[in-house]
């Protein structure tokens, strides 16, 4: 809160009667002239083009737009039409899509071009309801590109508008539950600019993401900020409401790295939970107070089907899944005879070939410090 502003306590109400339509229009022209003026230059903006729209849309999906400009460009450059990407071999969609992780978005955007090809002769619907029809497209996505490329009056939420509604209207019940859901979902409606709703869609999420942040929002800036209940109580950074965390989890990786040649056996992860599909050095999971290296062993020995040793450890570093705290190990691995590569579940790799198989960030730092020689060692 900043010095010297008192708390002022204003009265609970119900989001649907916070804004008294009179101020609904002041509200719409004060934040659509703010957008046109403060909007970031973004590469799936103002092209006219509804497939970059639409695979804009699939890798913002719990990704920053910080982490995706630089893949976005490159992604189309090997993918330029939805025709293209619809044609593709799926492990060259999963490779580009490196970098960006949960890896299903990738097989449910190369998915849902595949359908729009074949059931929609290549063009994106406006129908929401057949939009949620498409792997990957909940409500949030369905609504985001009906508005974005059609102009359809449906208003997204995602958590930048959350933060947004919920400190307009000092919001005093976390999100998550069904019913706050809802009351959410309805203000958003409620402020809708039907005449512009793709433009208003991107202006309330991108108040979130440059003014009204998380901490320390720049709340003079905001051209919402006289009509804001949690400005003017001074407590904008206690919204939204949080539920209680989830705990996180604590566990330890082991690898094993086989090498041959300047490559390393790399293997095609099957675990539907998490990353299913990525290219992963061989390895297992423990708990924190485990010895996890006769696990590994008998797992290296299950893959490889003959006596596996296990030597030096080769790096070693803390990594993070969404609440898992991974304690990474890489250990070096020696069989006889030694592993061969199998089919698509299998393969020899080094850093010239590495760019073709998608890989999760974990593998890729293990890889890195491989190709470096910066080793425990």
């Amino acid at each position: 809160m900043p010095a010297g502003r008192a708390i002022v306590r204003l009265p609970a109400m119900k989001p649907s009667s916070a804004l008294p339509p009179r101020r609904l229009g002041a509200l719409r022209r004060r934040l659509l002239a703010w957008y046109a003026k403060h909007k970031r230059d973004l590469p799936w903006r103002e092209t006219g083009n509804p497939y970059r729209v639409f695979v804009s849309e699939f890798m913002l999906q719990q990704t920053q737009v910080a982490t995706v400009i630089p893949r976005f460009e490159l992604f189309l450059d090997r993918f330029p039409t939805l025709e293209a990407l619809a044609a593709a071999d799926p492990e060259a969609v999963a490779a580009a899509w490196s970098g960006l992780g949960y890896y299903r978005r990738a097989r449910n955007l190369h998915a849902s071009a595949a359908v729009l090809v074949r059931e929609h002769a290549g063009r994106i619907p406006e129908d929401p309801s057949l939009l949620r029809e498409l792997p990957g497209v909940g409500e949030y996505t369905a609504a985001a590109l009906a508005s974005l490329i059609h102009g359809a009056p449906r208003a997204v939420v995602d958590g930048n508008v959350i933060r947004v509604l919920t400190r307009l209207v000092a919001l005093d019940r976390p999100p998550g539950r069904a019913a706050t859901d809802r009351e959410i979902r309805e203000l958003a409606q409620a402020l809708l600019e039907p005449a512009a709703a793709g433009d208003w869609n991107q202006a309330v999420m991108e108040l979130g993401a440059t003014v009204c942040l998380p901490r320390h929002p720049a709340c003079d800036a905001c051209p919402w900020r006289r009509e804001c209940r949690a400005r003017a109580e001074g407590t904008a950074e206690s919204f939204p409401r949080r539920r209680p965390p989830a705990p996180v989890i604590e566990i330890q990786r082991a690898l094993g790295v086989f090498r041959r040649g300047g490559r390393v056996l790399l293997r095609r992860r099957r675990d539907t939970r998490l990353l299913e599909g990525t290219w992963e050095l061989p390895g297992v999971d423990a708990a924190p107070e485990e010895d996890a290296l006769e696990p590994l062993v008998e797992e290296l020995e299950t893959m490889t089907g003959g006596p596996v040793r296990i030597g030096a450890e080769l790096t070693r570093f803390r990594h993070s899944i969404t609440r898992r705290r991974i304690a990474v190990a890489a250990f070096e691995a020696y069989a006889h005879p030694a592993p061969t590569a199998r089919g698509k579940d299998r393969a020899w790799v080094g850093p010239a070939t590495l760019e073709n198989y998608p890989v999760s960030s974990m593998t890729a730092k293990v890889m890195r410090a491989l190709a470096s020689g910066r080793t425990s060692r």
